[in-house]
């Protein structure tokens, strides 16, 4: 008898908010759960270009303009959110910034705004979130972290400080919250095609390229589809876990 093909993934009747959502890869994940049921809450602090981007999508999503590095004004979101979906179920921690500068030349205030954005603000955002999850016996937590936490990279000190603290966070956030029925994991992305991406030299991302077996650069619904995973029930016994999507940039 021919195998059985795999039941298509959903998220029908989940709630989720994803920060970063205007572009790129927090876009492609907002496109990807709607299509697998969810509802979902576009946060960005571009607020024209994440209403853009919830009207493109349609379905049940709405976009909230909000800054991750508003503690106060994210706690809002998280309530609101409740409100309108009646639960919330998925965070994705999508928001990030670079300030790349090799070490000498990393001033006080890039150093900070990454920080802010890239590590605060996943815990301001995980923080506000997870009370509603625990009162409900049911959470995902997903945050963005980085091949370059794991392997360093040139000019990139406060993004890889903050990114390897991600990871750290999620590790904590696994051991606490899984009595609850919360998991927390991260995705590391290699080199996506997006516009932070295309910010990169020339240069440095053909090294890139050279360096990942895959040789091209990975596509922004290619990350989406790990996060749904993640976010289904399917992987309800993953806590804990830094799951790769680099090509094998790390081999």
């Amino acid at each position: 008898m021919p195998p059985r093909a795999a039941d298509p993934v959903s998220l029908a009747g989940r709630a989720a908010v994803i920060t970063g959502a205007a572009r790129g890869i927090g876009a492609a994940i907002a496109a990807t759960f709607v299509r697998a049921g969810a509802s979902v809450a576009l946060v960005d602090r571009d607020a024209d270009a994440v209403r853009a981007t919830a009207a493109a999508i349609g379905g049940a999503s709405a976009a909230w303009p909000a800054d991750v590095c508003d503690a106060r004004s994210i706690a809002g979101v998280m309530a609101e959110v409740v409100h309108r979906f009646g639960r919330l179920d998925i965070l994705v921690n999508n928001a990030g910034i670079v300030r790349d500068a090799r070490l000498e030349n990393v001033t006080d205030a890039d150093w900070d705004d990454t920080i802010a954005v890239d590590l605060e603000g996943v815990m301001a955002c995980t923080r506000a979130a997870v009370p509603f999850m625990r009162a409900q016996g049911h959470g995902r937590i997903l945050s963005a972290t980085s091949v370059v936490a794991r392997m360093g990279n040139f000019g990139q000190t406060a993004y890889a400080a903050a990114k390897a603290g991600v990871i750290g966070m999620t590790w904590v956030w696994a051991r606490e919250l899984g009595r609850y029925g919360i998991t927390a994991n991260a995705v590391a992305p290699g080199f996506i095609d997006t516009d932070m991406v295309r910010d990169v030299p020339a240069h440095v991302v053909d090294q890139m390229v050279g360096r990942t077996a895959a040789r091209r650069l990975g596509r922004p619904e290619e990350v989406a589809a790990v996060y749904l995973f993640l976010a289904s029930d399917a992987a309800s016994f993953v806590n804990g876990a830094v799951v790769g999507v680099d090509g094998g940039l790390l081999l």
